[in-house]
């Protein structure tokens, strides 16, 4: 068993027994919701139709730990893993361990995704990933409770949801004591950096950092929003939000437990699914707007990546060419609502009709707001830790918000130092 499988656990082949000649090749890929076994179904169709053999790897839920798990294998130089999946925002982090696709995947094929997505992915000139699925924040709202109380719409504004949450939570405890109002990911990880960023750029607070490398975290509207939304836990949101991961998050949803929800657009399958608490009774809507602000999603996703140092360079290359493809990107949007980033899918009657939000939703998707990666480059992952960390002791009561962005400007600018 290589390295990664000792670590990460159960190693699970894909194929039949590779032929002569033909490739194994090694797949670190998801395990967030249905990912394992979504990404299973690709593999398995693309060894069936190569005659190679793919292994399929168990890896850490969270972004963090993967992303370091990762780095220690890239910075041996191991050839343990062919083809990585990886966060939008780590190109500038490990995109020099990574091999140039533009040399195996035809240039009409890589034109076909969205083009902001390509320049994300392309790291001094060479295109260190292809783009698998995008995302953005989602508001997930009960569209049944909306109605018995008298509500005709979605929240418009973060007000709004406190308001409708509130409402709801206080009719629905009354059978179910287990019932709140909001969940989202209040955990101190990289989805709470992705939340937090939600909310700082829906009352117009910006970006952390700027385009131009200023760093901008610390302004009024920035403390509005923090103030806004350390209100809700412990009222509408559960004091145990602060633990609350994407998965924990959905788990409370689907259990008909919660109100609302913001997530991204995979749980809207899951939570469509045979045996879900709140199948047919989902709607989804962009997230509220902050006061005098408009409302903002986060921009994520992932890309496919050839480890540089891999031994089977051709055949890893294709199984991302088959995976990012239009048939595989169609199956997946239409069987577990994962966003294409070709285009041409969202006009697909198929997937429109599996996911019709895909459709409603899809300046949110086109206009999601970008963390700060490709300014700070190689500091990203420092300037998140501190920016989720400043938040989270906000949601915790431990800093009010003025004081928590004061110092975390401070700290921004000591990782900074003389420029990013």
């Amino acid at each position: 068993m290589n390295k990664i499988a000792a670590i990460l656990g159960l190693t699970v082949t894909l194929a039949a027994a590779s032929q002569a000649g033909a490739a194994t090749l090694t797949f670190a890929c998801d395990s967030v919701g249905q990912g394992f076994n979504e990404c299973k179904k690709g593999a398995d169709a693309w060894a069936k139709k190569t005659g190679n053999t793919v292994k399929l790897i168990q890896v850490p839920k969270e972004t963090d730990q993967r992303l370091a798990l990762y780095q220690q294998q890239l910075g041996a130089k191991s050839a343990d893993v062919d083809v990585y999946m990886i966060d939008v925002v780590w190109p500038g982090l490990i995109g020099q361990h990574l091999a140039d696709l533009s040399k195996t995947i035809p240039a009409a094929e890589v034109k076909a995704h969205f083009p902001a997505i390509v320049q994300n992915n392309t790291v001094n000139g060479k295109l260190i990933a292809m783009p698998w699925f995008t995302d953005a924040g989602v508001l997930y709202y009960r569209t049944d409770l909306l109605k018995k109380y008298g509500y005709k719409s979605a929240p418009k504004t973060w007000n709004e949801l406190a308001t409708m949450a509130q409402k709801i939570q206080a009719g629905e405890r009354k059978k179910n004591p287990k019932f709140v109002g909001f969940v989202f990911q209040g955990k101190n990880y990289e989805g709470l950096t992705c939340d937090a960023l939600e909310w700082i750029s829906s009352f117009g607070g910006g970006s952390i950092v700027d385009s131009s490398g200023k760093i901008t975290v610390n302004n009024p509207k920035a403390v509005e929003a923090l103030r806004t939304i350390q209100g809700l836990v412990g009222t509408v949101a559960p004091a145990a939000v602060t633990t609350y991961g994407e998965e924990e998050a959905r788990n409370v949803w689907q259990a008909g437990n919660a109100a609302f929800m913001r997530n991204w657009p995979y749980a809207y399958a899951a939570g469509q699914a045979k045996g879900s608490a709140v199948a047919g009774k989902i709607g989804v809507a962009a997230l509220p707007a902050g006061t005098g602000g408009k409302p903002a999603a986060t921009l994520g996703g992932w890309q496919l990546a050839v480890n540089a140092y891999s031994k089977n360079q051709k055949e890893a290359a294709d199984l991302v060419r088959y995976l990012t493809g239009l048939q595989e990107q169609k199956r997946r949007a239409v069987q577990a609502s994962y966003n294409p980033t070709i285009a041409s899918l969202y006009k697909d009657k198929d997937v429109l009709k599996a996911v019709p939000f895909f459709g409603s939703l899809y300046n949110v998707f086109t206009n999601a707001v970008a963390r700060p990666a490709t300014v700070t480059g190689s500091k990203y992952n420092q300037v998140s830790d501190a920016f989720s960390s400043a938040v989270y002791s906000v949601l915790t009561k431990k800093s009010a918000p003025g004081p928590a962005l004061k110092t975390l400007e401070g700290q921004l600018a000591r990782i900074k130092g003389r420029g990013w």
